[in-house]
């Protein structure tokens, strides 16, 4: 892993610059707000195994731009729309976009899926990833920060929402990416087909073996067969509580 860089032209006070291991990219962070976890490695991972250079791609509520970092990092794929509803989160990811001078490569958008206006082109993308708020409103308690409110609580986003975004954006036999919680798949699964989006592999992830799995890895295919796939199960800490030699290998591997 190449050493992390001091500082960057576009840092604001506050703010600290993280190396991704994937050759020289960079990511912003502030820790009083949001920063990447876990589950953006894992979705980028995920998606990457299918995700060839020429496709056109649309990563969803992207926050400060992690998995267009990512997946630029891992398969190099030929341009990426990122589109994120909160402002400072969208400056955000374009400084980090300027940092690693991937302009011409990834575009962040700061606007709203339910209203994307003229940025997307019906029928147009090939592939979309989302990592989208995991808890229906009314479950939990929001968090009293608005970005993370945002991001954890569907209040600007739902599964519906996501799915309606995909069927107008997906050329057909494209295909979605998704992270959630494991105890929406059925959610998950009738929110797409409701959209003609089939779920064709689903991966559960598990934080130790022998407990039930907390998340599951989603790909979803827009006019696809009804057919899905359940994968074996990734394990996140083994038996002393570190990571698994898998997800050490998906931290560090790059393509």
């Amino acid at each position: 892993m190449n050493p992390t860089p001091n500082h960057s032209p576009y840092q604001k006070p506050g703010e600290r610059l993280e190396a991704l291991g994937l050759g020289d990219l960079v990511i912003l962070q502030d820790p009083t707000s949001f920063c990447f976890s876990i589950d953006a490695v894992l979705l980028a991972w995920f998606a990457s195994q299918k995700i060839n250079k020429k496709d056109h791609l649309i990563d969803l509520g992207t926050g400060t731009g992690i998995l267009s970092l990512l997946i630029y990092g891992r398969t190099g794929v030929a341009h990426i729309k990122a589109i994120e509803l909160q402002p400072k989160m969208a400056n955000m990811a374009r400084r980090s976009v300027l940092t690693n001078k991937l302009e011409d490569r990834i575009d962040i958008i700061c606007g709203d899926l339910r209203n994307p206006g003229d940025y997307f082109h019906s029928s147009s993308y090939d592939v979309i990833v989302c990592n989208p708020p995991y808890m229906p409103v009314k479950r939990g308690m929001a968090n009293p920060k608005d970005t993370l409110a945002i991001a954890r609580h569907e209040i600007a986003c739902t599964l519906e929402d996501v799915a309606r975004f995909a069927k107008m954006t997906l050329k057909d036999r494209g295909r979605i990416f998704l992270i959630h919680r494991a105890d929406r798949i059925v959610d998950i699964t009738v929110s797409l087909r409701a959209e003609g989006i089939e779920p064709k592999r689903i991966l559960p992830v598990h934080p130790y073996m022998g407990k039930p799995a907390n998340l599951i890895l989603v790909e979803a295919m827009k006019k696809g067969r009804p057919q899905c796939k359940m994968e074996s199960p990734l394990f996140v800490y083994d038996q002393n509580g570190q990571y698994t030699d898998t997800i050490n290998a998906i931290y560090t591997e790059s393509k």
